[in-house]
């Protein structure tokens, strides 16, 4: 009865564990106060811009963010330092050309990622790490500029 007892606790305690470890919860607090986001498309894609207004940068760090079935990285822009730049490649650029150097600047369309929350086309997934821990913060109402 012991070995039973023992056994069951220890799948049970494995099973707690490894669910805690694949489990991703989206944050309630934002990481920075956030002014209005927004992105504008090109031939290349489009680019999504968020603009904080505070953020502690010894603790919270802006890692990437996912969009419309992309991820790709955040860039701070070198000019505006509270700007947050992603750039995603939809591939809709096809230069046709004899000059190799012009047929280059075409891009491949960025993949599309497995976004771990549900969103729709306003939001965006924004993953930050705080505490040397990755975190998710959804982003809303993110509207086109042109």
């Amino acid at each position: 009865m012991k070995k039973l007892l023992f056994l069951l606790a220890g799948i049970f305690a494995l099973s707690l564990v490894t669910s805690c470890g694949s489990n991703k919860k989206l944050q309630e607090r934002a990481p920075a106060q956030f002014q209005d986001i927004y992105y504008t498309e090109n031939e290349n894609g489009l680019d999504l811009y968020i603009p904080v207004a505070v953020i502690q940068k010894n603790m919270v760090s802006m890692d990437s963010v996912y969009f419309r079935g992309m991820k790709s990285p955040l860039v701070r822009d070198s000019e505006q330092t509270n700007l947050f730049i992603a750039n995603f490649s939809t591939g809709a650029m096809d230069i046709m050309s004899i000059d190799p150097a012009e047929e280059n600047k075409n891009r491949l369309p960025q993949r599309t990622e497995k976004v771990p929350f549900e969103i729709q086309d306003d939001e965006a997934i924004l993953v930050f790490t705080q505490n040397n821990k990755t975190k998710y913060y959804k982003l809303t109402g993110i509207e086109a500029q042109n």
